[in-house]
């Protein structure tokens, strides 16, 4: 049955109901914003401008990459899913890390993830101004990043419905998009688009052969490949906004197998069987502008800059309400300060306030400390996602056999061949770890996000022993911020 609540006077902290939600919140989100929510967080920024360094590198293999970690993905989403379809919270994994592990647990994927998200606010506003000022010359690139800041802390703070319809009219045209893409790329793979002949298997066996740069080509893809499907765990945040919590989370994870296939293997398989994967343009310009051009289509650049710009304002906004959601929450379960989680009709606006700000700090820092300080706040969020992922498992772990005995009914989605994809799930994410380690490119990041992860974990633990909770919470009750 869809839930309501009715928030607290303007200016109360926000609370946590007994299942782990915010009941200050509001459920302002419909089935319609929350399934494209779903829908476009996987087509995010990093399909369309980050898949070109995993094509020149993986060649023709980069296939393979993408459905190996979109496996993986789908795995994390899965546990993910089972989770919050049993218990909806605005915090997600944080605090679902807590019931399972301890508040020191929550407080590190919490906070961690809150960074992370601020950070990507920044490097979106970035993106997005440099697209604008290359439309309009001469205009600096901060004052466009204000803007896009500017708008989106206004749709934050007004309601959560006013976010919800901004990103479900951002999906559709994300949609749109990639779905057309796909359609005018096998229309020409197949031969039967005007004025093009049909590729065959050439650029898949030709240039080096499929593997054209072995393993290690391979490895690389991967790498950059599971770093592009970030931003699908926005859409358990947002669940519990929704009308509907349990069916929407369990509706949105039941499809995203579909939804990856089609989009990110789909899309990678049309690119590399129609363009060279040694073409230039690949990387320099993007890999769906290289297939634009080669299929003759006329203005290619300006309508991938347009659906890029789009991605990245979406992605921004997304990220501030993730953000803001996650901050908010932790306050609630006293894991943050009580000022941010200050809710006033129904949205967290001290979170909102926070989480922008940061995110513009972040812009600033570009070009203030663009050789020391900008760069370390890249690496240190650079594998982020991949400690969240860890946390999802192991806490999936641990309350799949604790919902089982006390709450069964609660098991709406249910992880597949339980506990053995988990582990494996798992595994793949040690796996990737050490792949890290092995690329010098990669290896920073891991080493930055390690010391990040390390010092929130320490600061997690003293505030755990110095309030006295050794164990783990029950269910994600609330306590008195501090």
């Amino acid at each position: 049955m869809p839930r309501t609540s009715v928030p607290p006077p303007t200016g109360t902290p926000a609370a946590t109901s007994d299942n782990g939600t915010d009941s200050a919140l509001t459920h302002g989100l419909k089935q319609r914003h929350l399934s494209m929510i779903a829908l476009g967080g996987v087509i995010g920024a990093g399909l369309f401008v980050g898949s070109g360094a995993g094509i020149a590198a993986a060649g023709p293999s980069v296939v393979i990459a993408y459905a190996v970690s979109g496996l993986l993905v789908m795995l994390v989403m899965r546990m993910l899913g089972e989770m919050s379809a049993a218990n909806p919270a605005s915090g997600s994994f944080s605090v679902h890390a807590e019931r399972a592990i301890g508040p020191w647990a929550g407080f590190t994927a919490g906070w961690a993830f809150w960074v992370l998200l601020c950070v990507a606010v920044g490097l979106e506003g970035i993106g997005a101004a440099k697209i604008v000022t290359g439309w309009l010359p001469g205009t600096p690139e901060w004052a466009w990043v204000a803007l896009f800041m500017v708008v989106f802390l206004g749709t934050n703070l007004a309601s959560v419905t006013k976010f919800g319809e901004f990103e479900f009219w951002f999906a559709a045209l994300k949609v749109v998009a990639i779905t057309l893409f796909l359609v005018l790329g096998v229309l020409a793979i197949l031969g039967v688009l005007p004025d093009t002949d049909a590729p065959g298997t050439a650029n898949l066996d030709g240039g080096g052969g499929f593997m054209p740069n072995g393993s290690e080509g391979l490895v690389i893809g991967l790498l950059a490949s599971v770093f592009a499907y970030g931003g699908l765990e926005t859409v358990t945040i947002a669940a519990a906004e929704s009308e509907d919590p349990v069916r929407g989370v369990a509706k949105a994870v039941r499809t995203a197998m579909w939804r990856i296939a089609l989009f990110y293997v789909g899309s990678m398989a049309v690119i590399v069987t129609l363009v060279p994967w040694d073409d230039p343009k690949v990387v320099e310009v993007g890999p769906f502008y290289a297939a634009l051009d080669h299929l003759g289509i006329s203005g290619a650049a300006e309508i991938m800059n347009v659906v890029i710009l789009v991605a990245l304002l979406s992605a921004m906004n997304a990220n501030v309400y993730g953000a803001s959601r996650m901050a908010c929450s932790l306050v609630a379960r006293g894991q943050g300060p009580k000022r941010l989680g200050r809710v006033s009709s129904g949205v967290p606006r001290g979170a909102v306030l926070a989480s922008s700000a940061f995110g513009f700090l972040c812009v600033l820092l570009s070009y203030w400390r663009p050789d020391d300080v900008f760069p370390w706040l890249l690496n240190m969020t650079g594998a982020v996602i991949l400690v969240v992922w860890i946390f999802i498992a192991v806490s999936q772990l641990i309350l799949r056999g604790r919902l089982e005995r006390e709450e069964p009914q609660k098991l709406v989605v249910r992880m597949w061949l339980f506990p053995a994809l988990t582990v494996a799930a798992l595994l793949a994410m040690a796996a990737i770890f050490f792949l890290m380690l092995r690329q010098p490119d990669t290896r920073d990041q891991l080493l930055a996000t390690g010391a990040l992860t390390a010092v929130l974990i320490a600061i997690g633990v003293v505030r755990q022993r110095r309030s006295g909770e050794t164990g783990t919470t029950d269910a994600g009750s609330a306590r008195a911020p501090s």
